[in-house]
């Protein structure tokens, strides 16, 4: 029996939606860590973790970051949800749009606003996979809230959105959806 069932049989979906969908280490590609150094070039280290900590969806691969085979399955699973947004959104724009939407609309650093509607998709994935399995006080915790925020505002996105309670409005409204989804409070 898997440890990680509940991420194997969405790994299986995934792979059923996308047949060429698949997972590798990111340390296995000299183009990830090529990115890893430009970004710590290009944010003035402010991207320290990219091989480490950041999950990458390019083309049909999911780039897994090293911390990855210790990741629990509900922490897998909930990033899981994420990353296929992404892929989502590669079908839906086309290799070449989703690449010019996430690096130039408006600026590449400080104001991102492509980049950010695409992590906004995503990351209303990741609230809603939260609820799903850890429930809406998770979800509602402050402490995502402040992560979330954080990926928006620092350089671990190239402070792409610069206006922390903008992020903090649209994540209100995420969980107001979830609440009325689900009949919460």
């Amino acid at each position: 029996m898997s440890e990680h069932p509940r991420s194997d049989a969405l790994v299986a979906e995934i792979q059923r939606e996308f047949p060429r969908f698949r997972l590798r280490p990111k340390s296995t590609s000299a183009l990830q860590r090529a990115i890893d150094v430009a970004l710590k070039i290009v944010t003035l280290g402010a991207q320290r973790e990219y091989l480490t900590r950041y999950h990458t969806v390019l083309g049909d691969t999911l780039w897994l970051p090293s911390r990855w085979p210790d990741s629990p399955d509900d922490a897998r699973y909930v990033l899981l949800r994420h990353e296929r947004v992404h892929l989502r959104q590669r079908r839906r724009y086309g290799f070449l749009g989703m690449a010019l939407i996430y690096l130039l609309p408006i600026l590449p650093l400080g104001l991102a606003w492509g980049r950010a509607r695409l992590e906004w998709e995503a990351y209303t994935e990741t609230l809603r996979a939260t609820a799903e399995v850890h429930g809406l006080a998770a979800a509602r915790d402050p402490a995502l809230h402040d992560y979330l925020v954080a990926q928006f505002t620092s350089g671990a996105y190239g402070w792409m959105w610069p206006f922390p309670r903008m992020i903090r409005r649209w994540i209100a409204e995420v969980l107001a959806d979830i609440e009325r989804e689900t009949g919460a409070r």
